[in-house]
């Protein structure tokens, strides 16, 4: 049976170097990596995980809760939290919570048994929570709002929104439509924020008749936009607060005969796979998936290390994407 010795012989390594390029890869060169990699292939060692995981007292593995597993912008995210992890030999384990606290803190309690090193949690968290509970072990907040404590990611949901609204306005739209999540929703509180700042700010007075209820859905964006067309005095644009809403609006807005973006424009907020691919294309607000995850998992293994974080809050930049489903008023309702 081979063994670490014979890895490191084949190498021209030590037999320090093999093991480091196993539990801290990051830590190794390029060259030394791959010297080490084809040793193992050829030798077809399979290193004892067990064995090193006991010796360090870690688990080499993550926990990643996130509320709604189907979600397009969160499978995006964690994509990148896995990528990032393998490359730093830690495996990656995933928590579909499904917005259940208790089913939340059945994965809690592997960190706290030691089954796992740390958390990254994806759920939008309302200020009781944080007042609520108190971690002795590395959590981190991603995807977080304005008001997350502690380690967190985000990027500027109140600007964001705020953004797109300003453009809608700058087209000409006076009668802007809205498709909120659920209203308990951190992300909905800060969105909407930015949604009647831009209103105020244009000295276009809040109509509570143009805001429909969603769930961050598909299906609540058909039955909220079918709504708001029903209006006497209709919306001729039609904001969404995250793109799957917005794709939902798009067919319904077509099943009551009208055009997008001729008669509504409608915009969304993630920029999602298919958010370029529906028919018009989607304008929207792209958050860096990729980078969140990345970053993610760098802060928290700084934690697990023991390093205090001086940088421990991160807003990210988002980008502002026009596409087709959004256009200029022809004839103001």
């Amino acid at each position: 049976m081979s063994n670490i010795r014979e890895v490191a012989r084949i190498a021209g390594v030590s037999v320090a170097t093999v093991s480091r390029a196993l539990s801290h890869p990051e830590k190794v060169s390029e060259s030394s990596k791959l010297r080490v990699k084809n040793a193992i292939e050829q030798v077809n060692y399979r290193p004892n995980m067990l064995a090193r995981n006991f010796r360090s007292a870690r688990s080499y593995s993550l926990v990643v809760l996130v509320p709604d597993i189907s979600n397009p912008f969160f499978a995006q995210v964690i994509r990148s939290i896995e990528l990032q992890a393998q490359k730093k030999g830690y495996s990656v384990l995933l928590g579909d919570t499904q917005d259940s606290n208790v089913r939340e803190q059945e994965y809690i309690r592997l960190v706290e048994t030691r089954l796992s090193d740390g958390i990254i949690q994806l759920r939008p968290m309302s200020d009781h929570f944080h007042e609520t509970n108190t971690f002795n072990f590395p959590y981190l907040h991603l995807c977080a709002t304005e008001s997350s404590p502690g380690p967190c990611i985000r990027v500027d949901n109140v600007a964001g929104f705020e953004h797109m609204i300003d453009y809608l306005i700058s087209l000409g739209h006076r009668r802007i439509g809205l498709i909120t999540g659920l209203k308990g929703n951190p992300h909905t509180i800060d969105r909407f924020k930015g949604y009647k700042q831009a209103l105020e700010k244009a000295g276009i007075a809040f109509d509570d008749n143009l805001v429909a209820e969603g769930e961050y859905v598909i299906w609540s964006g058909v039955n909220a936009a079918a709504e708001l067309c029903k209006l006497h005095n209709r919306p001729t644009a039609i904001a969404c607060m995250n793109d799957e809403m917005a794709i939902g609006a798009i067919q319904a807005v077509k099943t009551h005969g009208l055009r997008v973006p001729e008669d509504i424009s409608i915009t969304g907020f993630d920029d999602i796979s298919y958010a370029r691919y529906c028919d018009p294309p989607l304008t929207t607000i792209a958050q860096p998936s990729m980078d969140m995850g990345t970053i993610a998992v760098d802060m928290l293994l700084r934690m697990i290390d023991g390093e205090s974080l001086s940088d421990d809050k991160h807003v990210l930049p988002y980008d502002f994407i026009v596409r087709k489903s959004t256009t200029t008023v022809e004839v103001e309702v």
